[in-house]
């Protein structure tokens, strides 16, 4: 354990980030900020990380890894570039979406759309977590979001754009997701069932692949669910829940350390 990172073992992030099947929450993060019109424009078409969306992904993750488990010193490098490529992302939506007009002003600085990105990463790391290896105390999550909002001040937030304790978290979660907020647009469904759901890999893998969306899709509120356009009933439902019973009970308490925790990132290049 480095002195010099932002974290120890004993924080919640890295106690939560280490586990394997936590990499289950990554499509549902994807899915859950594409919902946001405005940021799925700021952050995904603006960008062209639709044109290249694996190798952005991957060093997304790169960095994101820094912060958890690398050397404070190259995160703050790493970033730093971040913060200055989002300086550089600001425009408007080129038509309507939802309760947001043609033309409505977007930014990648925007404290709110930066919140929601960060948000979506949060809550589907605690939804994974707490679905396949074990429930969280109060205080244990509360532990994750403050360590959360570590990595949201690097990336320019500050303490007041971010909800306070877990509860305040819990709830903004709540109301952006029953609120009007949120409007997958054909963009966004093109890039959920083009770029999440059918990702390039082997034959061998398609069997697991299709584990991976079913989670993917039986864990995204409802309500987004539905935006989506993705299919689901109280069969699935059950499919699903005895699933993650039958990992958080069996399967993962019995993995061997090399299956069961991540190796923790190289560092950046």
């Amino acid at each position: 354990m480095s002195r010099s990172s932002f974290f120890t073992n004993e924080s919640m992030i890295r106690r939560v980030q280490r586990e394997s099947v936590v990499a289950l929450s990554g499509p549902r993060t994807l899915l859950m900020q594409a919902a946001h019109p405005v940021a799925f424009t700021g952050f995904f078409a603006h960008t062209g990380a639709l044109d290249e969306p694996y190798e952005r992904l991957q060093r997304t993750v790169r960095v994101l890894g820094l912060i958890g488990f690398g050397d404070k010193a190259e995160a703050q490098k790493a970033t730093a570039r971040v913060r200055a490529i989002h300086r550089r992302i600001h425009g408007e939506l080129p038509e309507a979406a939802g309760r947001f007009p043609a033309g409505t002003p977007y930014s990648a600085t925007d404290p709110d759309l930066l919140l929601w990105i960060l948000a979506c990463m949060a809550d589907s790391a605690l939804v994974v977590y707490q679905r396949y290896v074990r429930s969280l105390a109060r205080d244990e999550r509360d532990a994750f979001w403050q360590d959360y909002k570590v990595i949201g001040r690097e990336f320019g937030l500050g303490d007041a754009d971010m909800p306070e304790e877990i509860e305040d978290f819990e709830l903004y979660m709540h109301d952006m997701v029953k609120g009007d907020d949120l409007f997958v647009t054909d963009a966004a469904r093109e890039l959920a069932l083009g770029i999440v759901m059918r990702p390039p890999v082997p034959l061998r893998a398609r069997p697991m692949l299709e584990v991976a969306n079913f989670v993917t899709v039986g864990l995204l509120p409802p309500r987004v669910r539905r935006m989506y356009g993705f299919s689901w009933d109280p069969a699935r439902a059950l499919v699903l829940r005895g699933g993650a019973e039958y990992a958080k009970r069996v399967v993962v308490p019995l993995l061997p350390d090399r299956l069961r925790y991540r190796r923790r990132p190289r560092r950046a290049a």
